[in-house]
């Protein structure tokens, strides 16, 4: 099952979009469950983290799409993000809120399901793997979402996550492994960095939710061809 928010002041957008998850799950056997908001200020006053996907429009009264998108982020950083919207030329201005995709209006049939299938892609493959981190005598579980990078230093991993920073043993060869398809990539030896949390790249440093990384020379074709292959995909947009 598949929670879906849908934020729109447009009645009519709200049943469309209603009506095109419908088909989806007629024609490709997927569950959905959607809740619609008929403004981001009632979206946003009861939020819980237990939304998988949010689409949301930007040209709305009181607190238009892309602000309520900014407070969503400091609510929940992994939910995936899809702007629909008229309003085309800010909607490219989604990597600020780390938007997955935008849908431009009128909304077709084709469009929706072609993005929706992207969507899909990326939510279950970030749902299918769980990093465990023993800390003490507790274990946290952290999706590759909420990790931002993972550093380290001798025979001991540094998660760098959304929730702080969390010392453990191990070793990057392993942990690649796992997370490479969820959208990681090596900027050097001893980074593995979530591309969705990457800011900019500046010559041999790239911006990592604000910290900046040191880009190896040996590393850097192949960094710089994920986060290329990862942003045509549809991320960060």
């Amino acid at each position: 099952m598949i929670n879906v928010a849908i934020v729109d002041d447009e009645k009519k957008t709200r049943d469309e979009l209603t009506l095109y998850f419908n088909d989806y799950s007629r024609v490709k056997r997927e569950e959905f469950h959607t809740v619609a908001f008929d403004s981001s200020i009632a979206f946003l006053s009861e939020y819980k983290a237990n939304y998988d996907l949010v689409l949301m429009d930007i040209d709305m009264p009181n607190l238009n799409g892309m602000d309520a998108a900014r407070r969503l982020r400091a609510l929940d950083k992994s939910v995936t993000l899809i702007f629909v919207t008229n309003m085309a030329q800010f909607a490219v201005e989604g990597y600020e809120v780390n938007a997955f995709d935008y849908i431009v209006k009128p909304v077709s049939s084709y469009d929706f399901s072609l993005k929706l299938d992207r969507a899909l892609e990326r939510i279950k493959s970030e749902s299918d793997v769980k990093i465990k981190i023993t800390v003490g005598y507790a274990v946290k579980i952290f999706t590759p979402a909420e990790i931002k990078y993972v550093e380290v230093t001798g025979h001991k991993l540094i998660y760098h996550t959304v929730e702080g920073d969390f010392q453990t043993t191990g070793t990057l060869r392993e942990l690649e492994g796992k997370l490479v398809s969820a959208g990681f990539g090596k900027c050097n030896s001893c980074y593995l960095v979530n591309l969705r949390h990457v800011k900019g790249v500046d010559g041999q440093t790239v911006d990592v939710a604000g910290d900046k990384l040191q880009i190896s020379f040996p590393k850097r074709k192949d960094f710089i061809r994920q986060l290329n292959d990862y942003l045509g995909s549809g991320g960060g947009q």
